[in-house]
């Protein structure tokens, strides 16, 4: 399974970005997908998931009303929409993919640097 992220860069506060997770399988075939972000000294934080089972995405607190979760139709994408930037947002940005049997399985991308600028 590989998830490659890309759309990353830098953007001044207030801007947009959107990021993309091509997988090389079906975006429907995980449980659930989601994006992460690590920022310089801090830890993996949680972003946004989607999950199967038509439930309304999941947003950490920091980025709702903000940023977008998305899938799209042929189901081998997946996207976060990203307005209104503050630059604590910037971090590097990672595709999540879980399946939850017969074990919990992660598995990740390598990531995409995402700067916003003051």
């Amino acid at each position: 399974v590989q998830l490659v992220e890309s759309g990353g860069g830098l953007v001044q506060a207030g801007g947009s970005l959107r990021l993309s997770c091509a997988a090389s399988r079906s975006t429907f075939s995980f449980n659930r997908m989601g994006w992460y972000r690590q920022a310089p000294g801090k830890q993996r934080e949680l972003v946004a998931t989607v999950t199967n089972g038509g439930g309304s995405p999941n947003y950490a607190d920091s980025v709702k009303g903000r940023f977008t979760i998305s899938r799209d139709n042929a189901g081998n994408t997946m996207y976060l929409q990203m307005n209104s930037l503050k630059p604590e947002d910037t971090a590097v940005y990672y595709c999540n993919g879980r399946i939850l049997a017969p074990s919990v399985m992660d598995y990740w991308g390598k990531g995409t640097l995402v700067t916003v600028s003051s």
